[in-house]
């Protein structure tokens, strides 16, 4: 197909809160309340029609910036400010392709939020949203699932100097030939103040779902699982031991474990490996794991060496995938693979899933959650991490919050209804169906990415301007 190319006419962003059912540590946070961004995209083709598009995504504190002088409210501006330089980029730029107006954008949109102190991580959250409602919007208008016109490069994806180290990479081929699979396995997080067993629990929530490691194992019946770990070897090697002993009780699983930038250096993180490996009760455990996720904190993750680690297990980079090169950078560190996000970017993703197919070897991408609520923002993730062929994905947001929680009853239950198999209904409303670990994917073969459902926008809060910097 010849790529449509369109103008952006239109830019909308609002925005609601949310509340944890469970609170959920990563990193330096823990977390009970939340905010989700909506933005909306109108587009006008060459032709002359028009169209809306949609994205959404947690407006998340101490991720993608984790300066501790910054309070998460100023975290959140920082989100807020990201999506309005990137809106007032998209809304100059004229007619291109869906991933032109991507690339060509991409180095004055990180200038801009450069000079506003904005990192790279920061300014790939704007431009994220924006790229999925516009991309969101030529599919509808195209009458295309994001499967079918990912695969026929209705983006026009195609080698571009943002990516110089591609640039005789037959992209077409590559979109050309992904199989998007009908199912995925969930991978369970454990954050770092999940209860393991009943006695870990002072007080329970008791809204009849699962609340301990216990529970979510006998309910869920994952094989995947997502082990958070807190930077202290000793602590680490302990809370770990107790994960395993509910995990090895069960069926034969595989995990990851996740860092979140918690050790100072390579050797912090090795040392915790080689802890890991003398110690008898993770046995299994040890012998389950599929890769180590950014351990090292990001001011020092693309400085040295991961080959010792890396010799042992494959690591990811996640927080420090902030440039658009950081894959590449990694790769001549030791690193083997980087996660795909949503909130980071669909084209990046696709760019590193190219990377990984020009390479060979080991490399891969990981599917890495944020938190993506039900509805639009898991939709458009669960879309994309099938395009790229993952077999398993991070999944949380169905287990700190509860399904559609702080949206009407009614657009839970318009979500239901198009997605029967997605969502189950439950006593307290339409949830996230988790059956023998898997998602099931068949009904985000729409029009749209994931997604041909609107939300209830007037439900909404106007997205108040950013007060940064």
């Amino acid at each position: 197909m010849t790529p449509p190319r369109f103008t952006v006419v239109a830019v909308e962003r609002r925005e609601w809160p949310f509340t944890l059912r469970l609170p959920f540590r990563f990193g330096v946070i823990t977390v009970t309340q939340g905010r989700q961004a909506v933005l909306r995209a109108r587009i006008r083709t060459e032709d002359g029609r028009e169209g809306w598009g949609v994205a959404a995504e947690s407006i998340a504190a101490k991720w993608f910036d984790k300066d501790p002088a910054l309070s998460d409210a100023q975290n959140e501006h920082q989100l807020r400010r990201s999506l309005e330089l990137a809106e007032a980029q998209a809304l100059a730029a004229g007619a291109d392709t869906a991933f032109g107006h991507f690339a060509n954008g991409y180095a004055a949109h990180v200038a801009a939020c450069g000079r506003e102190a904005l990192n790279p991580l920061v300014a790939s959250y704007g431009r994220a949203l924006l790229d999925r409602a516009c991309l969101d919007a030529l599919l509808k208008l195209s009458g295309v699932s994001f499967f079918d016109g990912m695969r026929a490069n209705i983006g026009g994806m195609a080698p571009h100097g943002v990516v110089a180290d591609l640039g005789s990479f037959d992209f077409g081929a590559m979109l050309g030939g992904l199989k998007p699979a009908a199912s995925i396995q969930a991978r369970h997080t454990v954050g770092l103040v999940d209860p393991i067993v009943a006695a870990d629990q002072a007080e329970r929530v008791d809204d009849g779902l699962p609340e301990t490691l216990e529970e979510v194992a006998a309910t869920y019946k994952h094989r995947y699982w997502k082990l958070k770990v807190m930077g202290d070897v000793a602590q680490d090697v302990e809370r770990l031991s107790r994960i395993a002993g509910v995990l090895d009780a069960g069926p034969t699983y595989h995990a990851s474990l996740d860092g979140n930038e918690q050790y100072a250096d390579a050797e912090g993180a090795a040392a915790l490996w080689r802890a890991m490996a003398v110690e008898p009760r993770l046995a299994r455990m040890c012998a389950s794991i599929l890769y180590i996720e950014q351990p090292v904190k990001r001011a020092r993750a693309l400085e040295t060496s991961m080959a010792a680690l890396g010799s042992a297990r494959p690591v990811i980079i996640d927080e420090s995938d902030g440039a658009l090169d950081a894959f590449v950078q990694a790769k001549a560190l030791g690193y083997a693979g980087v996660s795909s996000k949503a909130c980071k970017g669909v084209w990046r993703s696709l760019i590193n899933l190219a990377r990984c197919r020009a390479w060979g070897g080991d490399y891969f991408l990981s599917g890495e959650d944020l938190t993506t609520l039900a509805g639009v923002c898991v939709q458009q993730d669960l879309a994309l991490v099938s395009l790229l062929g993952l077999t398993h994905v991070e999944r949380n947001g169905h287990h700190f919050i509860d399904g559609f929680s702080g949206r009407p009853k009614v657009e839970a239950v318009r979500f239901m209804e198009a997605h029967p198999d997605l969502y189950a209904d439950t006593p307290r409303g339409p949830r996230l169906a988790i059956r023998d670990g898997a998602l099931a994917l068949g009904s985000l073969d729409v029009p749209g990415m994931g997604a041909n459902i609107e939300p209830d926008y007037v439900a909404m809060e106007a997205m108040p301007k950013a007060a940064w910097p």
